[in-house]
């Protein structure tokens, strides 16, 4: 490899960090002769479906860039090193990786240089030649530049595993204010295309037995979290009607990274919020697989997301009429509400109590977490505990209990923030039960 080559990897690779909506999953592309495979699926790390962890190479095809987004480390106004890897350069660094282990896959995006055309076209040029001239059946995800023509997209998508098209800022509005060069239409018009041609491929799939591939993988995007002014419950709502309308794999929260100071329209923070990105995870779990709207984890009244408890927990705080929950008579939706039970507990509780009346050791056989749920729930031994007075009492208490364990266990990595005693309740109610 030449010198000149690795000196733009260094750059490129660094440049792409700020990228965070990279994944490998959702496709079953087998080997028909060549090299590699994307089986369920810089060099960063990613994780399948079935939870293996894959290396893919996360670069930058070029750092240079027209646009001048305040957010973003690459503006065309900032002074910094400035590389651009040709097509063949990529292909090359690709393969070379791939035959030594390296790497499983390719995450390639890329600054917009001269126009959206000129930029996809080179992004799809990389595809196209590791498929049809390296014969690379791996996992390859490219972005989707918007403004680009329909046709570049078309066929991207026919050689990438997927495809992503990052909002950025959540609201047209701030995005308009730190991006005056972008819209919100033309970053939609990409996501319709790739939707519509994702709907046909399924479909075409189910009549002919080789149905022309696209996309596979499906599509993501990237919403910035911190730059602008939006509240939680925004951003939310954003994310749930772009998994309903777009059908989208996946939303990806970035925590901002304060890159430009100088710009004063951006907010002054001396670390990115990662907390709140975490609990908007949680919360966007919630939503992809506990069937919560993003109404219920926040409301107009309750914008922003509790920073010291995750969503699901906060939620039964709210809403303590409706617990606590009988766990040999509620149906599975509403066993998914209770804290400390995930997906495949309420699938088992479900297919168990058809067999005998479950109890609190058979739920903590089946993995529920008893420390968090059994102040919401029931059942054949475990009495009812909604005597609860004040929920924040309840909520302190949990708190409390948690940053226990940590100190116990040594473990403060776990701990998102350390709590102090202040925020601790100085007596429980004699009616509370522990």
């Amino acid at each position: 490899m030449k010198t000149s080559a690795i000196d733009k990897l260094k750059i490129l690779a660094d440049a792409a960090k700020y990228d965070v909506s990279c994944a490998s999953s959702g496709n079953n592309r087998r080997n028909s002769g060549g090299i590699g495979s994307a089986v369920a699926s810089g060099i960063c790390h990613s994780f399948t479906e079935d939870g293996r962890c894959v290396s893919l190479l996360k670069i930058l095809m070029t750092n240079h860039c027209i646009y001048d987004c305040a957010y973003c480390i690459n503006r065309r106004t900032n002074d910094r090193p400035r590389a651009t890897l040709s097509a063949q350069e990529v292909v090359d660094l690709t393969i070379n990786f791939y035959r030594r282990n390296y790497i499983e896959g390719l995450f390639l995006s890329s600054g917009v240089i001269k126009n959206p055309d000129y930029t996809m076209e080179r992004l799809m040029l990389v595809a196209k030649k590791l498929r049809t001239e390296e014969r690379y059946n791996g996992y390859i995800h490219l972005k989707a530049i918007p403004g680009s023509s329909q046709e570049l997209i078309r066929q991207a998508g026919l050689f990438a595993d997927r495809l992503s098209v990052n909002i950025e800022i959540p609201t047209e509005q701030q995005l308009k204010r730190l991006a005056p060069e972008k819209n919100y239409n033309t970053v939609l018009q990409p996501m319709d295309q790739i939707r519509d041609g994702i709907v046909r491929y399924k479909d075409e799939k189910k009549k002919y037995r080789y149905a022309e591939r696209f996309t596979p993988a499906g599509q993501s995007t990237q919403l910035i979290v911190g730059a602008s002014p939006e509240t939680d419950h925004q951003i939310l709502t954003l994310a749930s009607g772009l998994y309903h309308r777009q059908n989208l794999k996946r939303v990806y929260y970035s925590g901002y990274l304060p890159v430009n100071e100088y710009d004063k329209r951006l907010p002054t923070l001396q670390t990115p919020p990662l907390v709140r990105e975490n609990r908007l995870y949680q919360s966007d779990w919630l939503m992809r697989f506990y069937h919560f709207k993003a109404d219920e984890i926040l409301s107009d009244n309750q914008p922003f997301l509790d920073l010291e408890i995750d969503p699901k927990l906060a939620y039964a705080l709210r809403n303590l009429h409706l617990f606590p929950v009988d766990i040999n008579r509620a149906d599975y939706e509403m066993i998914l509400r209770v804290p400390g039970i995930g997906v495949q507990s309420a699938r088992m509780i479900v297919d168990s109590r058809r067999f005998r009346k479950l109890n609190s050791m058979h739920l903590k056989k089946i993995g529920v977490v008893m420390k968090r749920a059994q102040y919401f729930v029931t059942c054949n031994e475990l009495p009812a505990r909604n005597r609860y007075g004040d929920p924040q009492i309840l909520r302190n208490h949990i708190i409390h209990e948690s940053q226990t364990k940590y100190r116990k266990t040594g473990d403060t990595q776990l701990s998102l923030f350390h709590f102090t005693e202040s925020k601790l309740p100085a007596e429980l109610p004699k009616n509370f039960k522990h």
